[in-house]
Order: structure tokens, then sequence, then C-alpha cells
């Protein structure tokens, strides 16, 4: 609306957390407090819980989803942002350090205790700066070594939505998969990628028409006349192959070894008890063809639990034998999360990001999978995908 300056998103959203329990938005410009009674106006809102001069809260859309809108004055914009941004546990760190510096921190501003002079407030990272440390991305703001990191120089440098040159999941309508090869090849070169990759399901998720060992030879056949013939962008032939109950592949190795790039993922018997599921990926990773393990917890967000696994074992084991994580960006699984990236890549584990595509418009999930991987602290440096198309072909080629 005229004089609305920026909305700007806030607390679990902008940290990028898998889920949230309600939204918080920020509202700047000159008629921003006009801004409020639009918004408990919106034919959307369901029931409208609080409206004051600042703020007002409402139960929005079906789901009854609360939000909250803050109107904000310029001058305190960045302490504002900073604090309804969060973590809770991130803005207590923040705050001691702050009553060590001499200062006090709210969402109004950064102020000097002894003659309450207002020392920073209009920008976040004038906050930060005030404090003695550089910006701290959202998605780091768990009070998890964030801080510490940031007063150290530590910081690492996050990988971009940018940087991600090419997706290596996705499925056609040789399978499950709504769009033929040929039209995710085109909506992936109208995103700016390099190279895709196609993996279609193996024969095991048979509801999908999975690919048995001749349909598998005879699309790597094909794609290799497509890339031939030249599209516009670079097609790796792929598989999304099962990994089976005992751990081993669903395709013949002879099948695979057609391929340039194997995915291993579970997509049954997840009620295996941890070390029997520890057990049976540590046995999927045996397989020479394989070089990225899907989806790696089988977990569906607010539907499904991840099945239980020793993920420091498997990542350990993975990084030995030159397999990569998948960190799956579709909305419904964000799988790996933060906590187990950081944890796999202690054991040395590399990555790549994927959408699990099975639409053109499903393309677009991949900022999903780059907050994901940030909010696992990681940079282009630890992810495959960033790789131009020659260097990632030539990664195809190398093991350790």
């Amino acid at each position: 609306m005229p004089g609305v300056d920026a909305v700007t998103p806030a607390g679990s959203l902008r940290r990028g957390r898998e889920t949230v329990g309600d939204l918080d938005l920020l509202v700047t410009g000159p008629s921003a407090r006009d801004a409020l009674d639009r918004f408990v106006a919106d034919p959307r809102v369901q029931e409208v819980l609080g409206h004051g001069e600042n703020k007002a809260s409402a139960k929005v859309g079906r789901d009854g989803l609360q939000v909250d809108v803050r109107a904000l004055a310029p001058e305190s914009f960045g302490a504002a942002l900073q604090y309804f941004t969060g973590s809770k546990d991130h803005n207590v760190a923040v705050r001691t350090r702050a009553v060590r510096m001499g200062f006090k921190l709210s969402e109004y501003g950064l102020f000097r205790v002894e003659d309450d002079a207002k020392v920073a407030g209009e920008t976040e990272a004038g906050v930060y700066e005030a404090l003695g440390l550089p910006w701290i991305p959202p998605e780091l703001r768990e009070n998890t070594g964030e801080i510490e990191a940031a007063a150290e120089g530590r910081l690492p440098e996050l990988v971009e939505l940018g940087q991600i040159r090419g997706d290596l999941h996705m499925h056609t309508t040789e399978t499950d998969g709504r769009a033929t090869l040929l039209e995710m090849a085109e909506a992936a070169r109208a995103q700016g990628y390099e190279y895709i990759a196609i993996t279609d399901h193996s024969k095991a998720l048979a509801m999908a028409n999975g690919l048995d060992e001749k349909r598998v030879v005879a699309f790597a056949r094909q794609v290799r006349e497509i890339n031939r013939e030249g599209i516009g962008i670079r097609v790796f032939s792929g598989i999304e192959c099962d990994i089976l109950k005992d751990g081993a592949m669903d395709l013949a190795d002879d099948a695979l070894a057609e391929l340039d790039l194997v995915i291993g993922s579970v997509h049954s018997h997840m009620n295996q008890e941890g070390a029997e599921m520890t057990g049976r990926l540590l046995r999927a990773l045996v397989c020479p063809h394989l070089r990225i393990m899907g989806h790696p917890t089988g977990r569906l967000l607010l539907e499904r639990d991840a099945f239980p696994f020793d993920l420091d074992r498997v990542a350990a084991e993975a990084a030995r034998r030159g397999v990569w994580l998948e960190i799956n960006a579709s909305p419904e699984r964000l799988d790996l999360h933060g906590p187990l990236i950081r944890a796999a890549k202690a054991k040395g584990a590399a990555f790549t990001i994927s959408t699990d595509a099975h639409h053109p418009n499903h393309l677009f999930h991949m900022r999903y999978g780059v907050v994901t991987a940030r909010r696992g602290w990681l940079g282009p440096g630890d992810i495959r995908n960033t790789l131009s198309a020659d260097q990632f072909a030539a990664a195809l080629l190398t093991r350790p």
C-alpha cells in the first residue's frame, strides 16, 4: 500500500526453521501504522487477537496461523529486526554480551547504561558492530556457537542460492513425475542451471512405475543422444535406486554402471531398529556405483519422524567412500536438516542440494534447500552442485 517502504519477515521464518509456530512481520514507512488497519481488515483474517497503535495480531487463513504485524520507526528498525528474529537463546546471549560491555539492548535500540545514550538501532549490522561482532546471518542464530565464532572471526561463508549450478534429483513421466525429460530440462535451463540429473525411481517402487534394468540401459542411451544433439543444458543420466531391506541396491550393478549418477534412498521398511537401519545404510555404501544418499533420514515434516540410525558412522563411511549426502529441498522433507548437517560435516561428509522435483514448478524449491544448508553452516565448497558442469562431471569420476 502507499506509504509502506518494506514488509520484512522476522522470527523463525527468517531464521529458516523447517516449521513455524507463527509469523512475525515488521512494517516500515510513513504509513506503517495505517498498514495495521489494512491487515486486520483483510478477508483472510479469521480472528483479530489484538490491534494497538504499533502492533496487530490475528489468526489468518483456514489453518489459523497467528500473524503479528508491527509498525516500526526507521531509527529502531535494526534493533527490532534483531530482537524479533531471535532465537530466544541467541538473543539472551547477545543481551548478556551487551551488559558485559556496559550496554542495554532492547527492540528499541542499543543504549549506554551510564547515560542512556543510544549508540545503535537503525540497522541490524550496526547493533552487532557496536557489540564488537560482524553481522550474523539469521540462519545461524540458534546459540550453537555462532556468537563465539563471530567474535573470533570464524563465521563461515554461507552458500547462496545463486551459487547452485545444477539440480541432481528429479522425476519425469517415466515414473511418477508430471513432466517429460525435455520439459524438466527446459525448466531447469530457464532457472539458469548448467546441468541436471534425471533420477527416476527404480523398480521396487512399482506404484511409481519404477525402471527395471532394461529401461535403465535404454534411458542412459537416450541421455547420451540428447547431450550429443545439445539442448542448451547438460543432462546426466541417473536413477533414484531403492536401498532394499537388507542394504542391497534395487538394480543390478551392470545396469547402474550405465548411468552417470546413482542416488540411493530408503523408501520402505522404515520401522527397523537403529542398529539394523545403520547396518542397512552401511551395506548400501559398499555399492561402487552409489554416489548420493538421498533424503538420508526419511522424515516427512509433520507426518513421519526420521528413522533411527547412527548418523556419525554413516556420514564417516560415506565420506571415506566418496558418497555425498543429499539435502533434499522438498518442503515436505528438508532432509538432512541443520544440526545433522553440521554433525555430518564434522565427520568429513560432502553434500548436494536437490529438489526431488516431480513437476517443473518444484525446481523453485531449491531456495528451501539452500536455507537449510545455511542452517548447517555450509559454504559453497561443501556442496558438489556448486561446481561447473565440467567440474561436476570430473567429480563424478573421482573417488577417494
